[in-house]
């Protein structure tokens, strides 16, 4: 459960490299969607970009090497080839998670740091390199400062370019963190940590082909997203970003509690926030129901009332 000492940027592991690789794929990502953010640039040539990034940070270094089935102490070793397409597609999806879950003021930035305050906390559990718990801090750091003007109404927007840069950070950051380990729990904890927006993307691309009949139609947006439909259902846009973070931070306890106490004690977690909510969820809807039928009496009361003064006048 230590950490590391010191960071040794010139030793075997070569972190020096790897940290040329991640803010090269930064840079690059950086300008790309600046250019997207200012001008517009095709969704196409967007995802070849972060494809382009993710196969740089690959190169110097920062990989996906291993993992082990869950329940099974069954270690599987990568070769090269899978290993770099694992790699890339893992930080091009997490890329565009966040990037896709971007669309009320501080949802992303928030989710994101939440993120980081979970990944911090399992990988000082789990004793992983220094360098990554610097990273994830200093990130979380910067979410920290950020968000206030981010945060409902905002006034600073994060846009592709910061969203991509979150997106980006936190799957090159989970990869250092867990790449020298060799626990199964430990190696899917960044993907429970993330549920909700990998959730969100892959039920989006799904939905978007299934809609579209067409691959084309993936890259085209819609208002089918998990914000879209809490807003639908009469959420104002703070109580619903409020709620999706309320479950990005169900997903990091449980991935920490799964790490630091196993699984039956996660699932025991997982059934007390179930019954909690089976519990309060008709409660909340009633309640809801009430504050509308007053809002519906209220605005029919006032037009009574303005009606009422043009007959006077």
């Amino acid at each position: 459960m230590s950490l590391e000492k010191t960071i040794d940027l010139f030793g075997p592991e070569k972190y020096w490299l790897k940290l040329v690789g991640f803010f090269v794929g930064i840079i690059i990502l950086g300008i790309t969607c600046f250019i997207d953010d200012t001008k517009g640039i095709k969704s196409i040539t967007k995802l070849i970009v972060q494809i382009l990034a993710a196969v740089i940070v690959v190169i110097c270094g920062i990989r996906i090497e291993h993992f082990e089935l869950p329940f099974f102490n069954n270690q599987i070793g990568l070769n090269n080839v899978l290993s770099y397409i694992i790699t890339v597609c893992w930080i091009v999806g997490v890329t565009n998670a966040i990037n896709l879950i971007d669309g009320l003021d501080g949802l992303s930035s928030g989710i994101s740091l939440i993120a980081c305050i979970s990944l911090m906390i399992i990988f000082t559990l789990n004793g992983s390199p220094i360098i990554a718990v610097v990273l994830i801090a200093a990130l979380a750091g910067a979410i920290v400062g950020f968000l206030p003007y981010n945060f409902n109404p905002a006034k600073t927007f994060i846009g592709d370019t910061g969203s991509n840069f979150l997106g980006f950070s936190l799957a090159v950051i989970s990869i250092l963190g867990v790449a020298k380990t060799y626990t199964a729990l430990v190696l899917i904890a960044p993907i429970i940590v993330l549920a909700l927006p990998i959730f969100d993307t892959l039920f989006a691309i799904f939905r978007r082909i299934k809609n579209g009949k067409s691959l084309k139609a993936v890259f085209k947006a819609d208002k089918g997203h998990l914000h879209h439909r809490l807003m639908q259902k009469g959420y104002s846009q703070k109580t619903a970003v409020f709620i999706l973070y309320g479950i990005t931070a169900t997903f990091g306890m449980f991935a920490v509690i799964l790490l630091d106490s196993g699984v039956w004690k996660a699932l025991s977690f997982a059934l007390i926030v179930i019954a909690i909510l089976a519990l309060g969820y008709k409660n909340i809807f009633k309640l809801k129901k009430n504050v509308i039928k007053i809002e519906k009496e209220i605005k029919e009361e006032s037009i009574e009332n303005h009606n009422h003064r043009e007959d006077k006048e």
